[in-house]
């Protein structure tokens, strides 16, 4: 295609895009006023099903599907740093660096912040239907937590402990559990993600139904996604060299 047909497409789809946008901002409320159907829909929608967190509630029932091609474009992401970072043709491999001199402070404060980071992103997507939280904060904190290690001079621990043979199946995982969960409910229910489970008790921690499940999907998605990429990073930096070690 030439460079004018391609500036036509590109400026067909543009106006289409601006039209729609513009008759959007036409039915918004008035900025500033006192009438907000929007957040009264959204809270009473939460409190229907228990989900005292109203966040989680949109994120994970009321705009679900969306919220599932948030994950794809996490792991095409995820897929394109892979392909981006692999090894060239004139790199190869070597053994990281032994570890550099680090104050001791800081040594074992990675230890010690290793295990409570991780309990604590557990419990951020455990509770992300009825506290502020879920399935994407707590995964980024769970690999964020674990290279804690890395931070405390420690790669070659970071090296064994880090999963990094199944985080890339921990995604597709995570992924395809959502998939899997939204198909089971257009089964049975004739909708995609339709509440399948009872939504117990505003507050408790079982409660709010499909939002648990989606959550704890999406902080295993999340989760191997982060440990992969960081993963690739870090391998980039520290273990490929060019041509007579360059």
């Amino acid at each position: 295609m030439s460079r004018r047909g391609r500036f036509l497409v590109f400026a067909v789809g543009a106006a289409g895009l601006m039209a729609l946008f513009v008759g959007a901002l036409g039915g918004l409320p008035e900025f500033g006023g006192g009438f907000h159907p929007y957040r009264d829909r959204a809270v009473a929608a939460a409190w229907s099903r228990a989900t005292t967190n109203a966040v989680s509630s949109v994120n994970f029932e009321q705009r679900a599907l969306d919220t599932l091609g948030e994950e794809m474009i996490l792991l095409g992401s995820v897929l394109a740093a892979a392909v981006l970072l692999r090894p060239a043709d004139d790199e190869g491999e070597r053994e990281p660096p032994a570890d550099g001199r680090l104050l001791p402070t800081t040594v074992l404060a990675g230890y010690l912040l290793l295990p409570v980071t991780l309990v604590l992103s557990l419990s951020v997507v455990a509770h992300g239907a009825i506290s502020p939280g879920g399935g994407f904060q707590g995964g980024v904190l769970a690999a964020g937590g674990l290279h804690l290690l890395y931070l405390a001079g420690s790669y070659r621990m970071l090296r064994r402990l880090r999963p990094d043979r199944w985080a890339v199946w921990a995604e597709a995982a995570g992924a395809g559990g959502f998939v899997a969960f939204g198909l089971a409910g257009l089964a049975s229910a004739a909708t995609f993600l339709a509440g399948l489970l009872p939504t117990g008790e505003p507050g408790r921690l079982a409660s709010a139904g499909t939002v648990l499940v989606l959550n704890l999907a999406v902080g295993v998605a999340v989760f191997g996604g982060v440990v992969e990429l960081l993963a690739r990073f870090l391998r980039q930096e520290e273990t490929l060299v060019g041509r007579g070690g360059r």
